[in-house]
């Protein structure tokens, strides 16, 4: 099926007709659908590429194949986005907590582009998952720190703003340090957004932008969550000297940053097709963020709201953003989207003609292999039936377990893109 021609009678096959949906939105982001009327002029003297991200790699070689003159550098992705290219380096790392690989491609990046001259061009290629995959902490913390407060960040339920906040006060490339690094060649960035609002500054926790957060606020979102920082961290964010670059810093440097995709971008190419299929489209947005399992149980209600009407034609309720996961069990397996989509269903308690996609368009639902999880009416039914608990396998962060033992889960392998979440509720 192709991603641009949904079935055209969402009646006769709503799974095919919400994974046809999600496909659309899917290709609507991928670097090769949408790169080329963003591309620089090649400049005077050497092109220089660098990223970090999971399209970094689809990124690069997207700009390879439409790239006139020759080009160098590196880019890291996520362990198993690698696609091949031909002159730019692609290097593998970890995420969302970083290792020592993403310690050495931070090291890299700021290398290559060290060594860039008024006459050379830095293109620098930025999508989700860049924060964990291009880490170099400030002189004087160590890396393993480093790795502890990214690990309790993420497992604390902060938002990806206030994650990033506290990662470019520790980061000597986050925060506008991977420009002021580049200096003084021009810096071209070319990103896709994962982030509500599609603030440059919160994208890959903006390398090659100033950063309007301060040291105050990241010791306020250590506080907020109640993470123990170690001395190190503690130093760092109460010394002056260690503060980000601000707008005035970076007043006098050669940049421009284009936004090559977005979340409302793919979620408007959906809402275009399911239109066309002959669906009722509802968007509730591209920006919605907050506890995935309390987004389940509203969107439910929504649903019981809409469901006491008759339809003359099916409806369709859109969403995305980014939903996070408030971690009751440190062993749990499952992300925000499987944990949306599980407490949806519990709510929803297997109603008819109510199914539902919840997956991230990157493919990865947290750390597992899939993207997310489809509902069906059927599958409140098989939880009876095998003896699975869906409440209590959702109060301990098992969503991923109740998908893989009655259904549901969504394997997409990895789609080298990132615009977020992506929800797809159909009431026939």
């Amino acid at each position: 099926m192709s991603a641009a021609d949904p079935p055209a009678d969402p009646r006769r096959n709503p799974i095919a007709f919400l994974r046809a949906l999600y496909d659309t939105a899917v290709d609507r982001a991928r670097p090769a659908s949408v790169i080329d009327r963003f591309l620089p002029d090649p400049p005077a003297g050497r092109t220089i590429v660098v990223g970090a991200g999971k399209s970094a790699a689809a990124m690069a070689a997207a700009l390879e194949e439409r790239w006139a003159g020759p080009l160098e550098g590196v880019v890291v992705t996520r362990y198993g986005h690698a696609v091949p290219t031909s002159s730019i380096k692609v290097l593998e790392a970890a995420h969302p907590v970083p290792d020592e690989k993403g310690l050495a491609a931070a090291g890299q990046i700021l290398r290559a582009v060290g060594s860039a001259g008024p006459d050379d061009l830095v293109i620098v290629l930025l999508s989700g998952g860049g924060s964990a995959l291009m880490s170099a902490p400030l002189e004087g913390l160590p890396f393993a720190t480093k790795q502890v407060i990214t690990r309790a960040l993420v497992r604390s339920g902060a938002s990806i703003s206030e994650i990033n906040c506290v990662r470019k006060h520790l980061s000597a490339v986050k925060g506008g340090r991977l420009l002021m690094a580049a200096a003084p060649a021009k810096v071209v960035t070319l990103a896709i957004s994962d982030v509500v609002g599609d603030d440059p500054a919160t994208i890959a926790s903006g390398p090659t932008v100033p950063d309007l957060t301060t040291q105050a606020e990241a010791r306020h979102v250590l506080e907020k969550y109640a993470i123990n920082a170690p001395a190190a961290v503690r130093r760092i964010l109460n010394d002056p000297a260690f503060e980000s670059p601000k707008p005035a810093d970076c007043a006098d440097l050669a940049a421009e940053y284009r936004l090559i995709a977005s979340p409302a971008a793919s979620l408007a190419a959906a809402a275009e097709a399911a239109r066309a299929a002959g669906a009722q489209v509802i968007e509730l947005g591209d920006g919605i963020e907050g506890d995935a399992a309390g987004y389940g149980t509203g969107l439910a209600a929504r649903v019981d709201e809409l469901a006491v009407n008759a339809h003359a034609q099916p409806v369709l309720l859109l969403s995305g953003g980014e939903l996070t996961v408030t971690v009751n069990n440190p062993a749990g397996r499952g992300g925000p989207s499987a944990e949306c989509a599980l407490a949806f269903l519990i709510a929803t308690a297997g109603r008819e003609g109510v199914f539902g996609l919840f997956a991230d368009t990157d493919g990865i639902d947290g750390t597992e292999d899939n993207a997310g999880a489809i509902v069906t009416p059927a599958l409140f039914a098989s939880a009876a039936e095998e003896g699975v608990d869906p409440a209590a396998l959702l109060r301990q962060n098992l969503s991923y377990d109740f998908f893989d033992a009655v259904g549901g889960l969504m394997v997409t392998g990895p789609t080298h893109t990132n615009v977020n979440d992506f929800r797809a509720v159909l009431l026939l």
